[in-house]
């Protein structure tokens, strides 16, 4: 049992595994620096100079300032501004992780077929085929080659 749990252990997939955990909890960080520090002072002062992370539903009759406030004095509270933050996080992070398997799907293409291959280039329609068998033996026909 123990030479087959090292064997699982040392598989290259569990170790690709580990490191992308790792590179994605330090892309998180990231993430959350760029939408806590950069983009929602921004927008928060579009929308009256108000930080999105203290937007938030009081659950109870105590009055609280923020939701920091709130979480100290341990006032329930609905905080729908961190979920905004959370869902932006998210979004960026989808589409920067989207950008990166589609760029690594490009080169991975250029390193088998020595080319990129065409974005959304639709299959040949069924009339393009038959063209194309049609094409082909008339061709070898005229080589000599009877079929």
């Amino acid at each position: 049992m123990l030479k087959e749990f090292r064997r699982f252990a040392l598989k290259g997939n569990v170790i690709d595994l580990a490191v992308g955990i790792i590179i994605g909890a330090a892309f998180t960080a990231i993430v959350s620096s760029l939408v806590d520090d950069l983009l929602m002072p921004p927008l928060g002062v579009l929308m009256g100079g108000i930080d999105f992370s203290d937007y938030f539903v009081n659950l109870s009759r105590t009055t609280v300032a923020s939701v920091d406030e709130a979480k100290r004095l341990g006032v329930p509270v609905i905080a729908y501004g961190l979920f905004v933050n959370a869902v932006v996080k998210f979004v960026i992070v989808a589409f920067a992780l989207f950008v990166v398997v589609k760029q690594v799907n490009r080169l991975k293409d250029l390193m088998e077929h020595g080319e990129a291959a065409p974005e959304d280039v639709p299959p040949p329609t069924r009339q393009e085929v038959l063209l194309g068998e049609i094409r082909d033996l008339l061709a070898g026909r005229g080589n000599g080659n009877k079929t």
